[in-house]
């Protein structure tokens, strides 16, 4: 399949910005006047010249058809990925108006482009061999694994001694003792290699002097991490779905051994969150003859973006494979057979009820989990207060947004696309309330990202 004629939106393209500044500047260069030698390729490489402050211009290549997204080259200093460059000849090629036209690409770009395809190409290899490798000593990987749930385990532990310590002086010290303490115990959970008890450590710790019911949100949290505890100490005793949530919720990851499902996948949404160590990706991905829905992760070092970058509302042909653990939905993306594509593709939605009957009955099989992947069908976004929600057609049942959605600026992109009626609207169900990552209008239309 060539990429000559497949077009992307501009919502589309701006979705890979890094960050809002990259947005809007990558807007500005999206016009005809600063680029010069610009030309796209059958085999998905898209090139030009833009024209900066110096006298020599910006080279700019990208490779649209790289199986983990798009792929990006740009002479410029800018240590974002995509440059605004990039994002700027992205919008030039989507809009299909022959200022890119189709030609041979030059030899600057095309160097780079088979460069790169040959690294990946030798990384894969390397990587099957590395498996293989592993796979080789499973007494030293037994050993490895046993030592490290005795780490965890003596984690554990301790973390119920200062959970009973809390509860026994009153959950009013917490407020007294101050941030330091979470800290504190958070390393210690570092420490005994388990990033997953420490990470809800540290969101207990932001809960005291929160705002009104902090007490009761404090209680709430500390339960579930007893809860995670003694799943944990118990694990032999639980089902083996039950046992691989447990071990994931603690920071044992594993590996993604579900059996590979091909399928057409729509790319529903893709949103990053950053704290002081690490940038995650989180990417919808929905399955349109399994019907499922699969999560793909990928991490970057602070302040830079993750490499795996799939545009909203474009779907492609390649094999998922599921990680264990019951109710979990995360998924690796293995070998890709088409290019990300326009479809005409959108998951079948359900109604504000449903929707939070979907997430009671996730919470049966993963307790911890704090959302669920749902689309709403015909509902319409609706001021509540000083907040807003998002209402079934016939306005008798509605959904709460939740306040980190209700402060971003596009929720007004979803209020406008809405004018009044009825929308399909793909997001994360929780206890929260809603959080809307992606729409769609009534009748035809592209995908509007909302994240």
């Amino acid at each position: 399949m060539t990429q000559q004629g497949v077009r992307w939106t501009a919502d589309q393209v701006l979705a890979l910005a890094p960050d809002a500044a990259s947005r809007k500047a990558g807007s500005k260069l999206g016009a005809a006047g600063p680029w010069s030698e610009a030309g796209s390729s059958d085999e998905g490489t898209v090139w030009g010249l833009c024209k900066g402050s110096g006298s020599k211009p910006y080279q700019t290549v990208i490779d649209i058809a790289d199986s983990t997204g798009p792929a990006y080259k740009c002479s410029c200093p800018s240590r974002k990925f995509p440059c605004k460059h990039a994002l700027g000849l992205l919008l030039l090629w989507a809009g299909g108006d022959g200022t890119v036209p189709h030609a041979q690409a030059p030899d600057w770009a095309e160097q780079w482009t088979e460069g790169r395809r040959a690294r990946s190409e030798k990384k894969r290899t390397a990587g099957e061999a590395s498996g293989a490798s592993s796979a080789g000593d499973p007494e030293a990987a037994r050993r490895r694994a046993e030592r490290r749930a005795e780490r965890i385990t003596a984690g554990a532990a301790e973390l119920e001694q200062r959970l009973a310590d809390l509860l026994r002086g009153g959950l009013a010290t917490a407020e007294q003792a101050g941030y330091g303490m979470w800290e504190e115990t958070a390393a210690r959970m570092v420490d005994a290699q388990a990033p997953g008890l420490a990470a809800r450590v540290r969101e207990l710790g932001a809960i005291p002097s929160s705002g009104p019911g902090w007490p009761v949100r404090l209680l709430e949290e500390c339960a579930l991490l007893h809860l995670l505890d003694q799943g944990w100490l118990r694990r032999e005793l639980l089902p083996d779905g039950l046992a691989a949530t447990v071990r994931s919720r603690v920071g044992l990851s594993g590996s993604a051994d579900g059996r590979p499902v091909r399928d057409r996948w729509l790319v529903l949404a893709q949103y990053d969150t950053s704290d002081a160590r690490l940038t995650t990706r989180r990417i919808w991905l929905y399955g349109a003859e399994s019907g499922r829905a699969a999560l793909l992760l990928s991490y970057g070092a602070a302040g830079r973006a993750p490499e795996l970058a799939l545009p909203v509302g474009l779907a492609f042909e390649a094999e998922v494979s599921a990680y264990p653990g019951a109710g979990q939905l995360r998924a690796a993306l293995g070998e890709q057979f088409t290019p990300p594509a326009p479809a005409a593709i959108r998951p079948p939605g359900t109604t504000t009820l449903q929707a939070v009957e979907r997430y009671g009955e996730a919470l049966r099989a993963d307790p911890w989990l704090d959302s669920y992947p749902v689309t709403l069908d015909r509902v319409v976004p609706t001021p509540d207060g000083d907040s807003w929600q998002l209402a079934d057609e016939e306005g008798e049942l509605a959904l709460p947004l939740t306040p980190s959605s209700r402060s971003r600026p596009d929720l007004w992109r979803l209020v406008a696309l809405s004018g009044g009626a009825p929308v399909t609207v793909f997001g994360e169900c929780g206890h929260r309330g809603f959080t809307p990552l992606t729409a769609w209008p009534e009748g035809p239309g592209d995908a509007v990202p909302l994240c």
